[in-house]
Formats: C-alpha cells, sequence, structure tokens
C-alpha cells in the first residue's frame, strides 16, 4: 500500500481560496497512490485562531467540493485533513473529512481533544463525541487530529472497533516537536498499529510549525519522516504486519480492562 502525506506550509500572504487550489492540484499529483493525507486546518493554520470563524465553511463547503473533485479526479482515497466546520446550529468544530476514490464522503470526525486550555481552539470549538474508522479494502483507517494524539484512551478505543493504521493530521509547533515523534511511536507501538502523522511547514499567526510528517510501523520503527519544509512524503507499507505483529507479540490480548480505584481502607 502506499501513501503520501502532503505537508503544505501555510502562509498568511497566500488566500485560502488560493491555497485551496493549490491542495486540489497536489492531490491530483499523487494519481497511482492509495491513500493521501493532508494536515490539520491547512485552509487556515491550526494556530490562526481569528480566522476560525471568518473563514469557517459548512461541512459540504468550498473545500469539500475541491477535495471530493480532487480524490475522484486522482482515484484516491483522500483523508482530507481538516476544516473548520461552522455547523446550522451554531457551533464550530475541527472536522476531518475522508474521502473514497469516487469522491463520495466515506467519513466526517470531529475533533475530540481541543488544543488551547482556556483559550483559542479549546474555547472556539465544540468538541466531537463519536470515534471514526473507515475501512479500505487493504485495512481499516482510525482517525485521530493533532492534540489527540497525547490521549492513548482513544486509540485504544479505535483498536477496538478495528483500526490498524491511524491517520493524524496535525499543525504541530515546532517547539514541541520532540513530542510529536515520541508520541507517535508511543501509538504505534502501544497499539501495534501503523501511524500515518501528516503536519504543517511554516508559521501559523507566529507560531512556527514542527514539518516532520511521519510514518511509523507497527514495532516502532520510523519507516520515513519529512523535513521542516513543504513536502510531499510517500512511503509503501504491507498493512498485513499489523496482523503478524499482533499474532507474533500478543500484548493486546493481557489487556486488564474494567480496573476500578483502590476501595478507601476504614479508620483504624
Amino acid at each position: 500500500m502506499r501513501a503520501s502525506l502532503i505537508q503544505i506550509a501555510v502562509d498568511e500572504g497566500e488566500s485560502v481560496e488560493s491555497r485551496r487550489r493549490r491542495m486540489a492540484s497536489l492531490v491530483r499529483g499523487q494519481a497511482g497512490t492509495d491513500l493521501v493525507v493532508l494536515p490539520e486546518l491547512w485552509t487556515t493554520g491550526a494556530f490562526a485562531y481569528e480566522e476560525f470563524g471568518s473563514e469557517a465553511e459548512p461541512l459540504e463547503g468550498p473545500t469539500y467540493e475541491a477535495m471530493a473533485k480532487a480524490a475522484s479526479d486522482a482515484g484516491v482515497w483522500l483523508h482530507a485533513g481538516s476544516i473548520p466546520e461552522r455547523t446550522p446550529e451554531g457551533p464550530l468544530y475541527n472536522t476531518s473529512l475522508v474521502f473514497s476514490p469516487s469522491g463520495d464522503l466515506a467519513a466526517a470526525y470531529r475533533k475530540i481533544h481541543r488544543f488551547g486550555f482556556d483559550k483559542g481552539e479549546a474555547v472556539l470549538m465544540g468538541a466531537g463525541a463519536e470515534l471514526v474508522t473507515v475501512r479500505l479494502p487493504e485495512t481499516v483507517l482510525g482517525v485521530a487530529t493533532c492534540y489527540d494524539l497525547r490521549f492513548p484512551e482513544l486509540f485504544r478505543g479505535l483498536v477496538d472497533l478495528g483500526a490498524e493504521v491511524f491517520v493524524l493530521p496535525a499543525g504541530w509547533p515546532e517547539r514541541r516537536r520532540a513530542h510529536w515523534t515520541l508520541l507517535a511511536q508511543a501509538r504505534a507501538v502501544e497499539n501495534q498499529a501503523f501511524v500515518l502523522a501528516c503536519g504543517t511547514a511554516g508559521t501559523h499567526a507566529g507560531v512556527p510549525q514542527a514539518g516532520h510528517s511521519i510514518v511509523v510501523d507497527p514495532w516502532g520503527e520510523v519507516l520515513a519522516e519529512a523535513g521542516p519544509d513543504e513536502e510531499i512524503l510517500t512511503v509503501d507499507f504491507d498493512p498485513t504486519k499489523v496482523t503478524t505483529t499482533r499474532n507474533q507479540f500478543p500484548a493486546l490480548k493481557d489487556r486488564m480492562l474494567g480496573l476500578q480505584p483502590p476501595r478507601r481502607q476504614p479508620d483504624r
């Protein structure tokens, strides 16, 4: 199976519409690839909080239309990164879109863990509430986004739904790049799954981005890693290695579920 991660730079001097056209062209250039992955919030920039409201779009808005056509033109499965989604009810969401090679929407995932603590995304966007997987002919994708990477229980839940390949778009800051690599490898090892993590290059609202999109195998080996600048990272991998790894080292069978906190000892 061949995957291409498109690590695009988000330049504040480039309009959203121009970047949308440029990204569609890059996706079309990946014809012959099985799966193409784009970064988080590449239309606006993950840290351009002030742009979320003005650039938010409905689920089936201009980015949806452009990416659906690009997926169909290239004949690829496309994880189109994420967009700031505006819903009829009012809340914004950080929403990922996954398209089939025919251009049909295969899945949408609203980011569950929002970054920012008491500001930014954490207060401007609603939290998703559903785990999402997508069945491809070769494997099952588990969908997560950026800050989700820090929450291992989400990935365990995806494994329980059959996920073998985690696809994670991100807008990860350069100052925490060491965490990006470490956590991507940890999620791969503990779940015995592939991790395809696609970040952005450039600077969002003054925040330098880490780049360094990465593909990790079920043993934690880095199969490919991008540099800090714009790059298309393409890698061939064998999805059946997940089953082989889980059979050779069946650690997931030893999970202890439903553990309870210790009972409080009576006062003496």
